[in-house]
């Protein structure tokens, strides 16, 4: 099928069974709110292969890392993924609420995804690197917040 394009077929994405669990969680808290981002995370969530955490490779965006990606533009952005509670436009720190946190949770270095915008335009970002938090506490990572 010459059909489909490049962009609109999704990338695999790994998620870390406590990721997966918490988001899922924040996804159905936020329905109600937030619907349209809630409905994209839990899309996002719903075709993800879940791991172990401590399987998870390091080149792959999960809550806390740091990404430098391209967008569509040639822009280039250097990112942390939070939260919504932690989410600060001026430190470049992006809520998995938005539609861009949504499109990164997952991806590895070299992978890129297409994403829409609040506005409604269509956007491709391509991960160019991934940095890791360090442990503050080892480890070990509470299951609820």
């Amino acid at each position: 099928m010459t059909q489909s394009k490049k962009s609109s077929r999704k990338p695999r994405i790994i998620v870390s069974d406590i990721d997966h669990k918490r988001l899922i969680n924040l996804a159905a808290d936020a329905y109600d709110r937030f619907p349209e981002a809630a409905e994209e995370l839990q899309i996002e969530l719903d075709r993800a292969r879940i791991v172990p955490a401590a399987s998870v490779p390091a080149d792959v965006v999960r809550m806390g890392s740091t990404v430098a990606f391209r967008s569509d533009s040639a822009q280039q952005r250097r990112v942390t993924l939070v939260f919504p509670g932690e989410a600060d436009i001026a430190q470049n720190r992006i809520s998995i609420l938005t539609p861009i946190g949504a499109a990164l949770i997952g991806l590895s270095t070299g992978q890129s995804i297409a994403w829409t915008a609040r506005d409604g335009r269509k956007h491709e970002l391509t991960v160019v690197s991934v940095e890791q938090p360090s442990p503050v506490t080892g480890a070990m990572v509470p299951e609820s917040s």
